[in-house]
Order: C-alpha cells, then structure tokens, then sequence
C-alpha cells in the first residue's frame, strides 16, 4: 500500500502539490443505488411526484455538485472540468424496486476525477430522496462507488 499523500512528515494533513504534474486527461465514473417502494418508482417514472421531475432535478443537482467537490471536501483540488454525464436505470422489482444513478466526469487536469464522480452520484441520490420523502421515508442509498477511472501516472484502473 502507498504512503498516504494528504499527510505531511509531521503527521498533519496537507493539500498535494501538484505543481509539477502534467496535465493529462483523465476520466472517472461512478455509480449509487436507492432503493424505494415500486410505488415511488412508478411514480417517478409517471412525473407525479408534486416536487416535479425528480430524475431531471437530480441530474442537475448531481452536475452542480460535482462543480462545487473541492467546496465539500477539504484537501481536493478545483478542477476545470470538461464534461459531465448523468444517467438513471430505473429497475422494478417484486417488493423493492431502486434506480440505478451513474456518473461520469472528465478533466484535464493535473488531479483525478474521482471525488467529483462520487459527490455527483451522491447528491443526485440524495435528490431523489429528498423529493420522494413525503411518501416515503424508508428508501435507502448505498453502493456509491468508484467503477472506472483513467488518465495521470497511474493511469487506467477498473473494478473487478
């Protein structure tokens, strides 16, 4: 396992110094789960929910929170990011239904995207629920996790 970078010889954390890093493009894609009663998906899918269109607030909430990720976490870099893709697969099941929240983000940057993929999906998720919670407060989030990400010395890497 590597030496920790966000930690200085003092034991104190540190922003990176990624002054002498190439700007390489680099990509990162994630994914989030929540999980929810079929009403609510069926509802969602109809746009009857009173709040509005949840999964077009959502993907926008999700794009503005990956632009705000070095706001929300103390020791990322700002990044100028390129691009920023959102997604929603929306599965029914006999008792449990959920939709699936997918992200991907793109830089060319010093520094990785993989905060800013994670706080998309986080937040979009977290819209979803907030929007539906007035029928439902049992619907739970979970599996957000990095997939796949490319770019800087380390270069590609993906879950197995």
């Amino acid at each position: 396992m590597e030496k920790i970078s966000h930690i200085n010889y003092e034991g104190k954390a540190k922003m990176v110094d990624v002054s002498t890093k190439p700007i390489t493009h680099r990509v990162a894609k994630a994914q989030g789960k929540i999980w929810m009663s079929n009403e609510i998906l069926h509802m969602i899918k109809d746009l009857e929910i009173k709040k509005g269109d949840v999964l077009a607030v959502a993907k926008i909430a999700g794009i503005m929170a990956a632009k705000k990720t070095h706001g929300l976490i103390p020791l990322c870099h700002p990044l100028s990011i390129t691009d920023i893709k959102i997604e929603f697969d929306l599965k029914e099941k006999d008792k449990n239904s959920y939709i699936t929240c997918f992200s991907e983000v793109k830089c060319d940057g010093k520094t990785g995207a993989e905060m800013e993929a994670l706080i998309s999906i986080s937040i979009a998720l977290l819209t979803i629920y907030d929007m539906c919670k007035g029928i439902d407060r049992d619907m739970i989030i979970g599996d957000i996790m990095l997939i796949e990400k490319s770019g800087g010395k380390s270069g590609k890497w993906k879950r197995k």
